[in-house]
């Protein structure tokens, strides 16, 4: 499966990834909301690349965000095992954030999971400090639908959680 838009890539993960995907997943910035830790070894980025199966089957899977022949960052998608909705997650490399790459790779993404795929929903959760991802969640479409409080233990604190979902009908609405 293959995405475009005006400019960008959406893509299955390549071998020779490997590196672009480590450098930016290593970067404390990026990772700072993440639940991976710094640095992130390019055998670990090799060896998500080579697990990853069908798109379409229960489970996550990451697409690549190339732009012109570069990969940018990556949208991953938990697909349930109802096959009628999923989780989205996103990472943007640090260079190129702030352009609207992530809001287009992920609506490039909505749009295939509502239309192509027909899911009947799509949910997110966030850090509730990451005030950029709040705010794209928000640009899209989707409803917060929940706050968990003190609810995650990661990188040595607790931190709260935010909940977002977004049915096919309102995305359509748009």
């Amino acid at each position: 499966m293959i995405l475009t838009s005006d400019r960008l890539t959406i893509r299955p993960f390549r071998a020779e990834d490997a590196q672009p995907f480590a450098d930016y997943r290593s970067d404390p910035d990026v990772a700072r909301y993440q639940d991976w830790s710094t640095p992130f070894p390019v055998e670990a980025a090799a060896r998500m690349i080579d697990e990853m199966t069908d798109p379409a089957e229960p489970g996550w899977f990451q697409y690549a965000v190339d732009l012109d022949g570069t990969l940018i960052g990556d949208v991953g998608v938990n697909t349930h095992e109802n096959l009628m909705q999923a989780d989205i997650g996103y990472t943007l490399a640090p260079a190129h954030q702030g352009h609207g790459y992530a809001t287009e790779a992920v609506q490039l993404m909505l749009r295939h999971l509502f239309d192509e795929r027909g899911l009947h929903r799509v949910s997110a959760e966030c850090d509730a400090r990451n005030e950029r991802s709040v705010k794209l969640l928000t640009r899209l479409g989707f409803r917060q639908e929940g706050h968990r409080v003190a609810h995650t233990w990661i990188k040595g604190e607790w931190t709260d959680d935010l909940l977002f979902g977004l049915l096919a009908v309102d995305f359509r609405r748009l």
